[in-house]
């Protein structure tokens, strides 16, 4: 039998129901502050930390142009130009807060910047002039998310992700496309029913690093980026965000496990006369922002190899 509350019970119940509201919505607000507060921060590889002078903002995915002079970085829904040099950040995009752009990919000439976009539907992927002139140019057209991640050295190809729901498993899963810039021929490249994802070509254009799940967890693989050639594991024990040395011989990855601060991770890779990967070795780690979904790299990698620039929160309140 119920029991009816006495006007003073039910009184507490809701001042109750009320404070953990509010408690919710303070949360909320500081996780909100929080992420408008991140910096961009240099780390050398033994773990020394520069921070730029960037002013505090919700930073995610940079990417170092080819020339290395500026940054693209997700900023707000739009893409965002950081000047080394000038010490100056400008907004590239301009798509307002209805629409988003992010995930910034550099051509190799550095004359254009691709990022995928839901101004239209579902996020596709466009590009842009780095220099601002001109419109904005779809490259896809999906009723599924696209999302770009490298282009290849010669500039004819573009490796994106694409989400895929498998009905009869009912499932959302990512795939490996690649895009023929050329004429905007789409075809998969890498398709199963096993999540694989954030396709990064080689500075040679030869070999392919991705996530993938085929394991049961999520490992980075390598494999030719075009012709005959099987997967090669990469990393061990778990490993995302697969980025290369931009000579090519060292490819860089991160390792959350169970700990608050992630791992950045090194391997020695060798394609003379064949492929050949060395055993993983920890650089440094810390409270770095890894990439929100997994699959996109949330650092990027200087243009010698000797520095990473990470994405930093400030660090949570006891009270939160």
């Amino acid at each position: 039998m119920l029991r009816e509350l006495t006007d003073d019970q039910l009184r507490k119940s809701m001042e109750f129901a009320q404070a953990q509201e509010d408690a919710h919505d303070e949360w909320e607000r500081k996780a909100i502050q929080r992420a408008y507060q991140r910096r961009l921060v240099w780390v050398c590889r033994d773990g020394v930390e520069q921070v730029l002078p960037a002013p505090p903002h919700d930073y995610e995915a940079p990417r170092i142009s080819p020339d290395a002079r500026q940054v693209a970085v997700s900023v707000k829904g739009d893409i965002w130009l950081y000047d080394f040099s000038a010490e100056t950040i400008t907004q590239l995009t301009h798509l307002g807060n209805r629409n988003e752009s992010n995930r910034p990919v550099w051509t190799p000439d550095g004359k254009r910047i691709a990022f995928c976009s839901d101004k239209e539907g579902p996020a596709n992927i466009y590009w842009q002039l780095a220099d601002g002139s001109g419109g904005l140019e779809r490259l896809t057209t999906s009723e599924s998310a696209n999302v770009p991640m490298s282009i290849s050295p010669d500039g004819q190809r573009l490796a994106y992700h694409k989400l895929n729901h498998y009905a009869g498993m009912n499932v959302w899963i990512h795939d490996v496309w690649m895009l023929r810039l050329s004429d905007r021929t789409a075809r998969p490249f890498l398709r199963s029913k096993l999540d694989a994802a954030t396709p990064r070509f080689s500075p040679d254009g030869r070999w392919l690093a991705y996530i993938s799940d085929e394991s049961g967890g999520y490992e980075v693989y390598m494999r030719p980026s075009s012709g005959p050639g099987g997967a090669v594991q990469v990393s061990q024990g778990g490993g995302t965000e697969p980025v290369w040395s931009p000579n090519g011989r060292e490819l860089f990855y991160r390792y959350q496990g169970f700990s608050s601060e992630g791992k950045m991770m090194a391997v020695d890779i060798t394609t003379e006369p064949s492929f050949t990967a060395g055993s993983p070795r920890t650089l440094f780690e810390g409270a770095y922002l890894g990439s929100p979904s997994r699959e996109v790299p949330n650092y990027d990698v200087s243009a010698d190899g000797q520095r990473f620039l990470m994405v930093k929160a400030p660090p949570q309140s006891p009270d939160e």
